[in-house]
């Protein structure tokens, strides 16, 4: 298992079922962790790693606000028509601290390097990864500011904090999807689970961990 720490200054995790107001989960989900993941090591098939868990930890509450912002909806098929845009409120969330957990034990692919080899691999050397675009989490706008690998070298940089990180549990009270159907949403996933407090640079359990699977 590998684990990271993530700041984004600002970030969205956008309720699948908000329409007009745009309310934002306070932590991002296993697809979005996911997503991120595959865009920081420039993985563009999202099949590739599917077997392998992914959560992420809250290392502080988030500040939340409420913007008036122009949205867009596919109404007319004209490029640019009027009828597309709209004005709506979305919430935002600033000052996103997080570590994100990975375990790759579980991938359906075999024979080529998992997830977390490629992560390690990628951040060990940079210049291996080939990527293109911003690296975001969430909406493409909502640009990472900064990520780096857990280790025990880092508990001091921590400074001793705990994060409360969402892992399993069949009578959670926070339900998240783990693959999201961008065509209806009738595929889409989700999982049961509650926000658990830990050491920040605690692994948690592997079975608690949800997996990310679209079947």
């Amino acid at each position: 298992m590998i684990g990271l720490y993530v700041s984004v200054p600002v970030a969205c995790f956008r309720k699948g079922i908000a329409r007009e107001y745009l309310e934002t989960e306070t932590i991002p989900p296993p697809a979005t962790c996911y997503g991120f993941l595959l865009s920081l090591v420039g993985e563009c098939d999202r099949r590739r790693h599917v077997g392998c868990r992914v959560t992420a930890g809250l290392l502080a509450q988030p500040a939340r606000s409420t913007v008036l912002r122009t949205m867009w909806r596919f109404k007319k098929a004209v490029l640019g028509a009027s009828g597309n845009t709209r004005p709506d409120y979305q919430q935002l969330l600033t000052g996103v601290e997080l570590v994100l957990w990975l375990d790759s034990s579980g991938e359906i692919a075999t024979g080529t390097p998992s997830l977390e080899q490629r992560l390690t691999a990628g951040l060990q050397n940079p210049q291996s990864i080939d990527r293109f675009g911003g690296l975001s989490l969430g909406e493409s706008t909502h640009l990472v500011d900064e990520f780096w690998i857990l280790d025990p070298a880092h508990q001091d940089r921590l400074g001793g904090r705990t994060a409360r990180v969402y892992l399993l549990e069949p009578r959670g009270r926070l339900t998240l999807p783990v693959w999201v159907d961008h065509v209806g949403g009738a595929r889409t996933r989700f999982v049961t689970g509650t926000l658990q407090e830990s050491p920040a640079v605690e692994c948690p359990s592997v079975a608690l961990l949800p997996r990310i699977d679209p079947e």
